[in-house]
């Protein structure tokens, strides 16, 4: 089974809290995913609404946050030994109203100021494009095209993407979508941006577990048509639960990353400072952690210890 090797990072969040690290809790975490083997971090998105995590001079009507998370993540990250892929802009506004140009626009003024701050580091390996998709919806085509070619002409980078089945976890009944229909939509975004899109690492919490492994070939599948290379973005958190949103059941995260394992060729989550890191501000995620190195092999507590040193 193959193990974990790349977490998102999310300082600009929907719906998880923040907690609150500064440089030394993330060198300290960092460390740790040298030390169990995760080789990539992802910036699920560098901006959300008025939020960014660098000071924006380029315009906008951005909060005053003084604190540059980028330049940190990437020395940090460059200093480790990490690969870094940066997520693109989320205005929370245009895209969601169909006015996809908009949105578009607002990327590429922002991606043009990350060009000239950050592209040149040596951590810097790879773009995240952060909008989200079920269907060929929102105009996904074209945000993905626009914005990544946008990202390629900056630098050219592997680019990644990681949408969701329509499934029953998370949308009503009449929004869900069969497999049979899943895999249309994406077999068509597939076709329209495979010259753009290097990489597609669906996630996996929105679906019963007992249809993952037939939804994992199918996309595996689809990937070995156009040319994607498949990952598999394995979350760490719990749908099942009536919150939002605790660390998982390490049975059924141990269940999802065996059933990802026969189909992606890199796994990576969502996300593991706050489901599974034993630095966590949840408790349950310490335990998942030391569930997590029984099951591959590794020392917990060593593991820790050489983080924290």
């Amino acid at each position: 089974m193959l193990k974990l090797t790349g977490t998102f990072i999310d300082e600009i969040t929907h719906d998880i809290p923040s907690q609150n690290w500064g440089e030394t809790e993330w060198r300290r975490e960092f460390k740790l995913y040298k030390q169990i083997g995760i080789d990539t971090v992802i910036i699920i998105r560098a901006s959300y609404q008025d939020k960014c995590i660098f000071p924006v001079k380029s315009g906008g009507d951005f909060l005053p946050l003084r604190d540059d998370l980028a330049q940190m993540f990437l020395d940090l990250a460059g200093e480790v030994g990490l690969d870094l892929y940066w997520g693109t802009f989320d205005s929370g506004v245009y895209w969601y109203r169909n006015t996809w140009w908009k949105e578009v626009e607002f990327n590429k003024r922002l991606l043009d100021e990350v060009g000239e701050k950050y592209t040149s580091h040596p951590a810097f390996k790879g773009w995240y494009l952060c909008h989200e998709t079920g269907s060929n919806s929102s105009h996904i085509i074209e945000l993905f095209n626009y914005i990544g070619g946008h990202c390629k002409q900056i630098r050219d980078l592997p680019l990644l993407i990681s949408p969701f089945p329509m499934g029953s976890k998370q949308f009503a009944q009449g929004a869900t979508f069969t497999l049979e229909e899943s895999l249309d939509h994406w077999d068509k975004i597939f076709e329209a941006t495979h010259e753009v899109v290097d990489t597609c690492a669906f996630q996996d919490g929105q679906i019963q577990y007992r249809e993952l492994p037939e939804f994992l070939q199918g996309v595996k599948a689809l990937g070995d048509k156009h040319g994607i290379t498949i990952w598999s973005n394995v979350e760490s958190f719990d749908r099942d639960m009536p919150i939002k949103f605790p660390p998982a059941d390490f049975r059924y995260l141990n269940l999802k990353m065996e059933a990802a394992s026969k189909t992606a060729e890199k796994i990576i989550t969502f996300e593991f400072a706050h489901f599974l890191s034993p630095f966590s501000s949840y408790p349950s995620a310490h335990n998942m952690f030391r569930r997590y190195c029984e099951r591959h092999g590794l020392d917990a507590d060593s593991v820790i210890a050489a983080a924290s040193g």
